[in-house]
């Protein structure tokens, strides 16, 4: 594991971007209401302190736009012109993991997109005939073709959970397209070839819900329940992270997506070989069985009360054989990491870009 612990010429840099960023959220409009930080005396931004409820930041008005097999929904902050910085949720969450991390990042002056990933929000399939497919292919493939539809040659890209693992494929498959790369939890391309080999208990207790799915029973019972379904993991994959109610339901509206039951079930099925994918993405899927390096620039990070089922950094530090840092968090952050610390991912996006500018 490589460990960096920053020189002072950094530090003094992220002392004048959170200083930066909150006095632009006190005196201009860049779309997004929040109360997550108040400027400190020595010009940086004070952490959420653990324990406290989420800010209720939002993203206001949505735009949407037709790219590839869906009408994508997304927010957008921060100048049309600006460097961009391209952010993906994963489940059970929504573009909110980022509603504190955009402001930030636009206040530095990058052009930052959240899409709603397919099934989620206001996203929806052009035509009702398309498969309703959650393989990690077709992700990555709608990210690349909302990029193209927005005319973005490339970004910096964020991502937590299945959006990690998105921006991981598109890294490793598409490296001319990513800038850099921040990603919670690291590695996380798979192959289902790879995930027929058992676990020891332990280990296949933490992907419960994934077996679960595997039934007409769990899919039952995950479009009867999503809601508390969804919060649970929540509870289970941040233990220390104290969300109030109306930071949920923010999230929990995404979940109401026509085709939100289908993605999240074909995604764990396809995972674990229980549901086919399409043949279609069969060569981008035979690529990822390989286990490509990730060259580009790239900073992995993770909280230290994770609870949710994640590789330990030293298993995958040497896929990636770029510029490389991981940071580890602490003060109970869980799985949902950019939202829980909307300021040490911010500054990971910046300091990723930078790691960039220097290889």
């Amino acid at each position: 594991m490589n460990h960096h612990e920053p020189d002072e010429s950094a530090v003094a840099e992220r002392r004048r971007f959170f200083g930066h960023a909150a006095a632009v959220l006190l005196t201009t409009q860049v779309g997004v209401r929040s109360a997550m930080a108040s400027p400190k005396d020595d010009g940086s931004v004070a952490a959420r302190p653990v324990g406290k409820a989420a800010s209720q930041a939002s993203f206001g008005r949505l735009k949407q736009i037709d790219a590839g097999d869906l009408n994508v929904g997304y927010a957008e902050l921060g100048p049309a012109k600006g460097p961009v910085a391209l952010l993906l949720h994963g489940w059970p969450y929504d573009i909110h993991t980022y509603a504190d991390v955009a402001p930030l990042l636009a206040a530095k002056g990058y052009r930052v997109i959240v899409p709603f990933v397919r099934g989620y929000g206001t996203t929806r399939f052009l035509s009702a005939d398309t498969v309703r497919n959650g393989q990690p292919a077709a992700l990555a493939l709608d990210t690349i073709a909302l990029m193209d539809a927005l005319r973005i040659e490339q970004a910096v890209v964020g991502g937590c959970d299945w959006g990690a693992r998105t921006a991981g494929v598109m890294a490793a498959l598409w490296p001319e397209r990513v800038k850099a790369l921040v990603s919670v939890s690291g590695y996380l391309v798979t192959s289902r070839e790879a995930n027929k080999a058992p676990l020891p208990p332990k280990a296949e207790l933490a992907w419960w819900y994934q077996y679960y799915f595997a039934t007409e029973r769990g899919r039952q019972g995950y479009e009867k329940y999503r809601r508390e379904f969804a919060r649970l993991i929540w509870q289970t994959a941040s233990p220390q992270w104290r969300f109030d109610d109306a930071t949920f339901e923010r999230s929990a509206a995404a979940f109401d997506n026509p085709d939100h039951v289908a993605i999240a079930i074909h995604n764990y099925r396809w995972r674990i070989g229980a549901a086919d994918g399409e043949s279609r993405y069969d060569e981008v899927e035979g690529r990822l069985a390989k286990f490509p390096a990730i060259r580009v620039p790239t900073i992995t990070m993770e909280g230290d009360a994770n609870g949710a089922p994640h590789p330990e950094p030293e298993a995958y530090a040497k896929k990636f054989t770029g510029p490389y840092e991981h940071r580890l968090i602490p003060g109970g952050i869980g799985h949902n990491l950019p939202q829980e610390a909307p300021q040490a991912f911010a500054q990971a996006i910046v300091d990723a870009d930078r790691l960039s500018s220097r290889g």
